[in-house]
């Protein structure tokens, strides 16, 4: 195990010694780079008693060292998922893998690259992905600016709902499937072709009909209430449970519910259907979130497969909760943040 703690340290300190032709990055540039102290990088290269850094530190070097881009006047820097090109996602795979394996060994478990968790929204084939985002009603788009086609300043996103939700998935969702052609449209856009790729519908059944249709058909064990006239407000209802979001008495958001669904698509049974759906916009982006931040998409994603296995189908009813107007992604890991899992526990 030691020799092993030791491979991981001396792979740490290559990528910053030789990494690049002629260019070496130091520690405390590297320290910088990953917001962490100088002494926990040298902690990490120790030749003698290496520390094991924790996994979300190792992506980070992933991600630095997979572009000499990373490189912006001379420091390091991280960059987003959305600037880098194909072959540099591929090498930050290749790395990621290579140091996630190192790691497991210096910590004495068993583990082969194929095991490292692959992220539910790399879908690995290739083929086109098709979101659907609900259309904002006529009387909103009434009182905005830029949303008629023949204003010379129309802007087309700007009719969509759950825009957030759809801007951070679409992104992603191209990042890792970059030769899958990534097509957008609102529920009245869509031609048939479009229902048998890869399909992801964004947000509830109030401005989305075909996430209604949908959650319909497939008979799921979850309905989304919206009771927006009563008393306690809409819900999502989980066999006799009944799961609200919650309000202050101002009526600013304090908690969300949302629902993350993933199955085979019913009209394509070798494509697959995604569902995140809020209550409100917020919860839809935080079914999003859980498996694109960065510093929790790995641990949810973990946290799917040794659940859920290879089960076909399976949903999660999660609490998203809303601090100073911001989405907290939720950690599918902390059982408090789960409400509610199909199918149940084996």
């Amino acid at each position: 195990m030691v020799d092993s703690g030791r491979a991981l340290a001396q792979r740490l300190r290559s990528l910053r010694d030789r990494q690049w032709p002629d260019t070496r990055v130091t520690q405390p540039q590297l320290a910088r780079a990953l917001d962490v102290s100088v002494p926990l990088i040298s902690s990490w290269e120790s030749p003698t008693a290496p520390k094991v850094p924790p996994v979300n530190r190792l992506e980070a070097y992933a991600t630095l060292f997979c572009t000499i881009r990373s490189l912006r006047d001379g420091s390091p820097a991280l960059l987003p998922d959305h600037e880098l090109d194909p072959d540099e996602l591929q090498t930050r795979e290749d790395l990621r893998q290579e140091l996630l394996t190192l790691r497991a060994a210096a910590l004495g478990q068993v583990v082969s690259v194929s095991e490292t968790v692959r992220n539910p929204w790399d879908f690995g084939d290739d083929k086109p992905v098709t979101l659907v985002c609900g259309r904002l009603p006529q009387e909103l788009l009434d009182r905005m600016p830029y949303v008629k086609p023949h204003d010379p300043d129309y802007i087309e996103l700007y009719t969509y709902a759950d825009l957030d939700a759809l801007f951070e998935l679409h992104g992603h969702i191209r990042a890792f499937n970059p030769s899958s052609e990534v097509r957008r449209h609102t529920p009245n856009e869509l031609v048939p072709d479009d229902l048998t790729t890869h399909l992801v519908l964004l947000g509830g059944v109030d401005w989305n009909e075909l996430t209604t249709n949908v959650i319909h058909q497939l008979g799921l064990p979850v309905r989304q209430i919206n009771d927006w006239d009563a008393s306690a407000g809409p819900y999502f209802e989980a066999g006799s449970e009944r799961h609200h979001p919650r309000l202050r008495d101002d009526g600013e958001l304090l908690e969300d519910v949302a629902l993350f669904y993933r199955g085979p698509n019913p009209l394509n049974r070798k494509r697959t259907l995604t569902i995140c759906n809020g209550m409100y916009g917020r919860g839809t982006l935080g079914a999003v979130r859980a498996l694109t931040d960065s510093r929790f998409r790995d641990r949810n994603a973990a946290y799917v497969r040794d659940r859920f296995g290879d089960k076909k189908s399976f949903a999660l009813l999660t609490r998203v909760s809303i601090l100073n107007g911001l989405v907290v992604t939720p950690d599918w890991t902390e059982e408090e943040s789960r409400l509610h899992e199909w199918p149940g526990n084996p």
